[in-house]
């Protein structure tokens, strides 16, 4: 923040709005494309969401769903699922379109920098964890062994 804003007290300017992947252009190259558009439009929109936040409240925290992307990012299990939020809890679907097919869970940050991992049949709260890459681990547990790979949510539900 530059001198001038301060005095003023006008904030600095936004960052500007990422151009994310097109998910429909990604999905029509297949269901992977569509998997890993997804998964760089909600990193790029979280990431963006998280500068805004910064310069709109910095007095306040902003929910850890960037870190908690981040470490999912890393897990090639979950790589291959279809990511989406959902009142900050990060979900993955083997669908790439809805009806979501949900597998194994969900993780939801905390305002106080904790995340629970929440089961997702029979649905209950499995833990509640100190940081991202805990979750994740934890979500990894509740993944079936022997999940589907990706799928559209066409008639004939293609696989990859």
């Amino acid at each position: 923040m530059d001198a001038n804003s301060e005095t003023s007290g006008q904030q600095p300017p936004l960052p500007p709005r990422p151009v994310p992947p097109d998910i429909d252009t990604a999905g029509g190259r297949g269901p992977a494309d569509a998997v890993e558009a997804k998964w760089q439009s909600l990193r790029l929109t979280w990431q963006w969401g998280q500068a805004v936040h910064r310069i709109r409240a910095p007095e306040r925290p902003f929910p850890g769903i960037v870190p908690l992307l981040e470490a999912a990012a890393t897990q090639p299990r979950l790589r291959r699922l279809y990511p989406l939020t959902s009142h900050l809890a990060l979900c993955f679907s083997s669908s790439t379109s809805y009806p979501w097919t949900l597998h194994a869970g969900s993780i939801e940050p905390l305002d106080n920098g904790r995340f629970t991992v929440r089961r997702r049949k029979p649905s209950a709260v499995i833990g509640e964890v100190d940081n991202a890459e805990e979750a994740v681990a934890l979500l990894l547990e509740l993944l079936p062994v022997g999940f589907e790979p990706v799928i559209t949510a066409t008639s004939e539900h293609e696989r990859v």
